[in-house]
């Protein structure tokens, strides 16, 4: 018996290439552009300008948008080659085993428990900045994360979507690609508002200094709006039911990491532009500027709009952590529990109360800047993995079929994804590395405890 166990490229009856292969380079940076266009734009940029970048934060974004390439590159060999149920948990289990298996999924477990808050807690900033712009204000203590010393305690808005979140889906709440088009023409509308209206009011002398917290504060404002390009990865994941893999996935993947990373650009400047980026550290920064300016009508339009495309988003999210506990429960390494099926819905239902459960603590409390700075180490932290795994893949299985995706310039740009990675994980707090290992010890003793034991691996052995 071994720690190391590998599972079987067939498992559970899964098979390979089963679905039909239908979708093409523009469906996927379509699909791209409404999973990663929406929380960033509209939560993160605010906070990385007045705390991290300043003006500087294009820079920023460019750097982190050049790391996501590079990631997302080493996730669509993966999901062209091992189209298989828990994405980055399945792909460490097949090629490093059981226990590197394990661990990722238990740091993407993390991640999405975390967008989830994070998306949550950014949704109640424009909510609240709506409601404000009515005349309708929270008591203090409700209305945001746990600080004594400002005298707030519990973000109610940010549990309350949680709570709602999680009832539609166990309701079985199907997300169409309609349904994430029009979300997206939506996002577009808003940014077009933003940027041809709020243009007028831009202010050079806002921009000055244009770097204030150096190539360091660049570097740890890059590590922060990397939260902002978090969803790229549903390109990858479609892999196995897009025509011409070896073309379009990486067309899918550039595209829409190019399409949102002007867009990020665009609107990062408008919005230095025109309020002083020192007054940005807001949860509603694009309505906050047209607050600013005196456009409340256009304010309360965006924070509408806002809400509706963030809420999207959460209950995304949401359905998709409870689909990764359901497929490690699968293996046996999570109790039964989570793989339990609501007859009436046929959805994971105790996988899905659970994860609202766990989310509404942190929405609720924890506050929007350290949940978004654990997210994205989480991230980096698997892609890490995933970058190893590529290399090690390559060693093991052989080159990509004629019909897979191909990274090209392996090992090197799998080396150059790790550097930068690696970058941007320096120049997070200790605070955050410290919350991220317990995290990994509390995996590791969960593993010992309950994983080895009960593995279907083990089973078979």
């Amino acid at each position: 018996m071994s720690v190391f166990r590998k599972k079987p490229l067939v498992i559970h009856g899964e098979e390979k290439g089963k679905l039909k292969r239908n979708l093409s380079a523009l469906d996927l940076i379509l699909l791209g552009l409404g999973a990663i266009v929406g929380t960033g734009i509209f939560v993160v940029t605010g906070t990385a300008a007045a705390t991290m970048a300043g003006p500087a934060l294009i820079i920023s974004f460019i750097l982190a948008a050049v790391c996501v390439a590079l990631s997302g590159l080493c996730y669509a060999e993966f999901a062209s080659r091992l189209p298989i149920i828990g994405g980055p948990y399945a792909y460490a289990y097949t090629i490093f085993g059981e226990i590197i298996g394990w661990l990722t999924g238990w740091i993407v477990i993390c991640e999405f428990f975390l967008a989830v808050s994070s998306v949550a807690s950014g949704w109640s900033g424009y909510v609240q900045g709506f409601l404000n712009s009515l005349g309708v204000y929270l008591p203090k203590a409700l209305s945001s994360a746990y600080h004594p010393a400002k005298g707030t305690y519990v973000d109610l808005i940010a549990v309350l979507v949680v709570i709602f979140v999680t009832f539609v889906v166990c309701q079985e709440a199907k997300k169409a690609l309609r349904l994430n088009n029009l979300m997206l023409f939506i996002k577009f509308g808003l940014i077009a508002i933003f940027v041809l209206l709020g243009v007028f009011y831009v202010k050079p002398g806002n921009w000055q200094p244009f770097n204030p917290f150096g190539t360091s504060g660049i570097i740890a404002g890059g590590a922060m709006v990397y939260f902002a390009f978090l969803g790229f990865d549903a390109v990858a994941m479609a892999a196995e039911e897009v025509k011409d893999p070896q073309k379009n996935v990486p067309r899918g993947i550039i595209g829409s990491i190019i399409i949102s990373t002007v867009l990020y650009i665009v609107v990062t400047l408008v919005l230095t532009g025109m309020v002083p980026f020192t007054e940005l550290n807001v949860k509603d920064p694009v309505a906050f500027a047209m607050r600013f300016v005196n456009h409340n009508a256009v304010g309360a339009l965006i924070s509408v709009g806002a809400i509706i495309t963030l809420l999207t988003v959460i209950i995304s999210m949401t359905y998709s952590l409870a689909r990764m506990l359901y497929a490690i429960s699968k293996d046996g390494l999570l109790p039964q529990f989570f793989n339990k099926v609501d007859h009436k819905h046929q959805v994971p239902k105790n996988a899905t109360i659970f994860v609202g459960a766990v989310a509404l603590i942190f929405a609720g409390v924890v506050p929007l800047q350290v949940l978004a700075e654990l997210t994205n180490l989480a991230a980096l932290v698997y892609f890490v993995i995933l970058a190893f795994g590529l290399i090690r893949m390559r060693q093991t299985m052989g080159q990509p079929q004629k019909d897979e995706f191909r990274v090209p310039f392996v090992p090197v740009l799998p080396l150059v994804s790790i550097v930068v990675c690696l970058l941007l994980m320096s120049k997070l707090s200790l605070t955050t590395w410290l919350i991220f290992l317990v995290w990994v010890v509390l995996g590791l003793i969960l593993y010992a405890v309950y994983g080895y034991k009960h593995s279907v691996l083990n089973n078979k052995e």
